[in-house]
């Protein structure tokens, strides 16, 4: 009797056990199979911004391949090494383009790249994912709603740190009516790029 019964727990851990091997398999298969159709997904929606961000024709280098890696660092929300790309004109850094990331989003993280030319000025801002509520966080999206050009030109020298926020928060931008979260988040995380390029200066536009 004590056999059959230490025979049938035996029996319900091994099952168990195979069956905890099985779905941990099955999670790990999964995650690569979606790991890399994501990783290429943001590759190529950055590829498709990056001459909105910074113009073509105000550089003469392959973009792409033109990089600096940078550390993590709060001020662009990274938590590993990226890439900053660098537009050149007759080998001089003419501008760089960074990918941050606004981690306060209304549905989650937010991720931007932001052009800046050597005079701190901003050249262009292009969101490359996020996951805002379909409808109200469509105007952060270049092909339905103009809202994103707002930061073309601006600069820390021309505007204070309040003036980097939305009017309905004594600041200079224009915001959607229920969806004022995505608009401080977008704002917030262009500003704080602009903070991290003039910290990071010499190092950025280093020929």
């Amino acid at each position: 009797m004590f056999k059959d019964s230490f025979k049938k727990v035996s029996i319900t851990a091994s099952a168990m056990i195979i069956f905890s091997l099985v779905a941990s398999a099955a999670l790990s298969i999964s995650y690569f199979l979606t790991k890399t159709p994501i990783e290429e997904s943001d590759a190529r929606a950055k590829r498709m911004f990056l001459n909105q961000v910074v113009p073509s024709n105000l550089y003469d280098n392959n973009l792409v391949k033109d990089t600096i890696s940078v550390e993590p660092n709060p001020l662009i929300g990274n938590k590993k090494n990226i890439d900053i790309y660098r537009a050149k004109k007759n080998n001089q850094v003419i501008a760089v383009i960074i990918e941050t990331i606004a981690p306060d989003g209304y549905s989650g993280e937010i991720k931007t790249l932001v052009g800046v030319d050597q005079k701190d000025k901003i050249l262009g801002v292009r969101v490359i994912t996020h996951k805002e509520t379909p409808g109200l966080g469509d105007y952060i999206e270049v092909d339905k709603s103009h809202w994103i050009k707002n930061f073309n030109l601006k600069s820390l020298d021309e505007m204070g740190e309040k003036e980097w926020a939305v009017k309905k928060d004594g600041g200079d931008f224009d915001y959607v009516s229920g969806a004022t979260i995505t608009s401080r988040a977008v704002i917030k995380s262009t500003y704080k790029s602009l903070l991290y390029v003039k910290e990071n200066k010499k190092r950025l536009f280093a020929s």
